[in-house]
């Protein structure tokens, strides 16, 4: 039997980036995956290469922000495969700013959708994790950023660090449930979102984009390496097949040494 045999994984934000990563080793394991994503064909798209190579997995369209949408969309994940065992909360972006120059608009922005998806997505799977204490995992999507600062992401840092506050908070009410939370804390990946940062922190700092990746993502790692998609899901899979709540409320760092905890 693969390791998730039987289980039903909703991930948000994969469509693309580390949650599809993540959706993609899942499946590989047995479970059935729902693609969460704000983007339905890329999330439809990304779930019909799953099933292609013989896995089982729907795409949702999700806003993480808005209540009804993530309510409706993890109605429909169980509707479709029965029940929900994994919970990813993965949706995520960045904007880079100077905190005297930031505008609340995007202040809020970045809150919503790192804190208040954290929020919405965990209450919406806890309604079926916590029926007849059926119990479940759920996972957040942190940053090395969950325990360091970095010029620029005050409202990312922030968000992060939050996390870290929900999942413990999660680990101690969801226990009675047989629910275990974590939060996965990677170092820099190279998705989408941090291509997008290397010119933006370029111009910001006035330095070359060469410069930004040696010198501020990757500085203070042991290696200089960027951390992997494939590093994130295997942290990922770890903590779904750990088989006891002897491991819950805790941030996994994936990082090549960025942080030590």
């Amino acid at each position: 039997m693969a390791s998730l045999d039987g289980k039903v994984a909703l991930i948000t934000g994969a469509a693309s980036g580390i949650g599809k990563a993540i959706a993609e080793r899942y499946a590989r394991e047995g479970a059935s995956v729902a693609i969460a994503d704000i983007n339905l064909q890329a999330a439809e798209a990304a779930a019909a290469q799953i099933n292609a190579t013989g896995g089982r997995a729907m795409g949702v369209a999700m806003d993480v922000t808005d209540e009804h949408a993530v309510d409706a969309g993890t109605e429909a994940v169980v509707q479709a495969f029965g029940h929900l065992d994994i919970l990813i909360s993965n949706a995520g972006v960045q904007i880079v700013n100077p905190i005297e120059s930031f505008a609340l608009a995007d202040w809020k922005k970045m809150l919503a959708i790192h804190l208040d998806g954290a929020f919405l997505t965990t209450r919406a799977a806890l309604r079926h994790m916590y029926k007849d204490d059926r119990g479940g995992i759920v996972i957040y999507m942190g940053s090395v950023h969950s325990h360091e600062a970095s010029v620029l992401k005050a409202p990312y840092v922030t968000a992060k660090h939050g996390l870290l506050g929900l999942a413990r908070t999660l680990a101690k009410e969801g226990a009675p449930h047989n629910v275990r939370s974590h939060v996965i804390c990677p170092g820099f990946v190279r998705t989408p979102l941090v291509e997008k940062q290397i010119p933006e922190q370029a111009k910001e700092l006035g330095i070359s984009e060469e410069e930004v990746i040696r010198n501020v993502m990757l500085k203070h790692t042991v290696d200089g390496v960027f951390t992997t998609l494939e590093d994130v899901a295997q942290a990922a899979l770890f903590l779904a097949t750990f088989p006891s709540a002897a491991l819950t409320g805790q941030s996994l760092v994936v990082s090549h040494g960025w942080h030590m905890q």
